[in-house]
């Protein structure tokens, strides 16, 4: 008959039982301190001598007075109050003082009883070697614990081993934290990986480190190690996008934590780690933080009311946040979209507990309702972020693109001169550049707008019109890193329109960020172009997203190529060939030298282009829309027959 109650049965939920109670482990040591009593009673004062069950009054008073001193002592080093099985090298020295002290004070009390009486209550070798006895025996104690929990937790058969990398103090927290957790994760680490020098025989918590060079993919396949988790610290250091490459490649799955600082505390050690994830694509792509000059936003920002169009979208709720930082006078959130704008809001509240918040439903098509908005509050600074920007369906939908994109902003543009706006920050795109598209041409069109209305008002003080452009920002709403996502979770396949496609990416945070800076930076009537670093191809996107999931490309995931969609091209380009750029106090930001367009035509030509787009007959609409942008040349798009 098997034994159900095997050796690993009975020990396997060790590491899952709950700390034993500060008094268990005050009782604990108090009866270790007793038998260093007997053993330094043993050897000191010959105990032989007394008959084993019939110990002397004085024996007993004795071990009552030296209990009550060690208790006394423990309470002062608060030597109980540590968890045995992660003791450190602090608790060891806790313990060490505690017993200094009750032999001290025993030295003291015997001290004071011979100069009283004669003779000694304590005999001074006994309490050297009750002194080295006690100190011996817990300190075994708390290291037999420790050793055993370890050695434990180590030979967990049911756990996938990972390495971490990163050996600084974030590096061995994770270490620390997995290995104490027990059963509750489902990770165990057996190594560290760095990229330092001389490592030989070099290893961190009993954890052997290994170097980052030619070897390790050898070294991590015949240790079983097919995950790596990075610390936080470390992956501030490195270049993700480079520096992990190796571990894509050879299928190795890159895990990260949440910082440290967001760990749960329990006394003075960390008692949960967090959320063990997939390493994200954005970690990969996000570049080094950008530094802006606050003191300038602030000076502009600062108890000043700011209105944001398209507050509830990915890049207007971002602004929203970032703004609010700058403790302005009040946040107007203008969107037309119902429950995302009463998702922020909420959000917000809890965030922003003490920010005026004003949300507003509303559609920046609707003049008159965007005139109440503008004759209640009074707006000092508005970001213009509200837009159609989906290419495909702008192709199929260009007289509401037009109504959107140019009316829109039209709109808001005229009524920031109307109330006085000091600055008008229009979000553009770099579909601006060359379109191909009728999202980009009519982001193009906005832009001449609101460039020829600065350039028209010439009087002293007025509102300052400024344009930002930039590419495709990770995770925004409609982005390809989601859609992504959701393939890979439904197991495929991964869809690419072309295998040469590249388009630059930016962070969300990052863009805002950049936006604020420019709104600071113009003077009225630039073009902001932001440094956007190197393409990205999106075949080695979806490729790097699919071994961040866990997979292999084209083994696990199917990825497939479905051809340019209406309006797509190749790359996106954010200076026109014929244009220049001057360079501003910031190094990621650009000033765009483009063709300038004369107000009173351009006025003509945008209320043609609306009344088009209004009586709906799309080609009429977008020929207008060629008129006006003569660089707009269709890319596999049903408008090809209008070039």
């Amino acid at each position: 008959m098997i034994n159900p109650f095997t050796s690993s049965d009975i020990f396997s939920h060790i590491p899952d039982l709950k700390y034993m109670p500060r008094w268990g482990v005050l009782l604990m040591d108090i009866m270790l301190c007793l038998l260093a009593f007997l053993i330094a009673m043993l050897i000191g004062n010959s105990l032989f001598d007394y008959h084993m069950w019939n110990i002397s009054l004085q024996v007993w008073q004795q071990l009552c007075i030296l209990l009550a001193i060690q208790a006394l002592s423990f309470y002062v080093f608060h030597t109980y109050s540590g968890i045995i099985r992660f003791s450190t090298f602090i608790d060891i020295i806790k313990v060490l003082f505690s017993i200094l002290l009750s032999s001290a004070l025993v030295l003291i009390l015997n001290a004071i009883v011979y100069n009283t009486t004669g003779q000694q209550w304590f005999l001074n070798t006994s309490i050297v070697i009750y002194f080295g006895a006690a100190f011996i025996l817990l300190f075994c104690f708390r290291v037999g614990v420790k050793t055993i929990y370890d050695d434990i937790v180590t030979n967990r058969s049911n756990h996938r081993k990972v390495l971490i990398y990163g050996t600084k103090s974030a590096g061995q927290a994770i270490a620390k934290m997995l290995r104490s957790s027990g059963y509750s994760n489902d990770y165990l680490p057996i190594g560290f990986i760095t990229d330092g020098l001389d490592i030989k025989h070099y290893s961190i918590q009993g954890l052997k480190v290994y170097p980052m060079d030619e070897h390790l993919i050898e070294t991590m396949s015949k240790l079983g190690v097919k995950d790596v988790i990075i610390s936080p610290i470390k992956m501030a250091e490195i270049n993700p996008a480079t520096d992990l490459e190796i571990f894509l490649k050879n299928n190795i799955r890159v895990l990260s934590t949440p910082p440290i600082t967001t760990w749960e505390k329990n006394g003075d050690e960390y008692s949960k780690i967090g959320r063990i994830d997939s390493l994200r694509i954005e970690d990969l792509l996000e570049r080094p933080v950008i530094n802006i000059d606050t003191d300038n936003v602030t000076s502009i920002i600062h108890n000043q009311i700011v209105l944001v169009t398209g507050a509830a979208g990915s890049i207007g709720s971002e602004l929203v946040r970032q703004v609010l930082k700058y403790q302005p006078k009040a946040v107007i959130l203008f969107e037309q979209a119902e429950s995302p704008l009463h998702d922020l809001r909420m959000d917000l509240r809890v965030a922003y507990p003490d920010a005026h918040i004003i949300p507003v439903i509303g559609d920046i098509r609707n003049r008159e309702k965007l005139e109440q908005v503008f004759a209640q509050y009074h707006p000092a600074i508005v970001f213009h972020a509200a837009a159609y920007k989906h290419v495909p369906l702008m192709e199929e939908f260009p007289n509401e693109a037009i109504q959107a994109n140019v009316l829109g902003t039209k709109n808001m543009a005229d009524l920031a001169v109307q109330y006085d706006v000091k600055r008008f920050v229009m979000i553009s795109t770099d579909k601006a550049v060359n379109p191909t598209n009728v999202m980009g041409a009519s982001k193009r069109i906005a832009e001449i707008y609101v460039q020829a209305l600065n350039n028209h008002l010439v009087k002293e003080g007025h509102t300052k019109f400024i344009t930002t452009r930039f590419g495709n920002v990770l995770g925004s709403n409609g982005s390809v890193i989601p859609y992504f996502k959701k393939q890979i979770a439904a197991g495929g396949p991964v869809t690419v329109t072309h295998p040469d496609i590249i388009r630059f990416f930016m962070t969300i945070p990052e863009a805002c960020t950049l936006v604020l800076e420019a709104a600071t930076l113009g003077q009225g009537g630039e073009i902001f172009v932001f440094d956007m670093g190197k393409p990205v191809r999106i075949l080695d996107l979806a490729k790097n997203m699919i071994r961040l999931a866990g997979f292999q490309p084209d083994k696990d995931i199917a990825i497939t190529f479905t051809g340019l969609r209406p309006g797509e091209k190749l790359y996106e380009e954010l200076l026109n060939q014929k244009e220049l750029t001057m360079p501003t106090s910031n190094e990621k930001i650009m000033i765009a030298r483009v063709r300038e367009a004369d107000y009173e035509t351009i006025c003509t030509q945008i209320d043609t282009l609306v009344s088009l787009a209004k009586e709906g007959n799309a080609m009429k609409t977008v020929a207008q829309m060629k008129h006006i942008v003569p660089e707009y040349i269709s890319k596999n798009s049903i408008y090809e027959q209008l070039d």
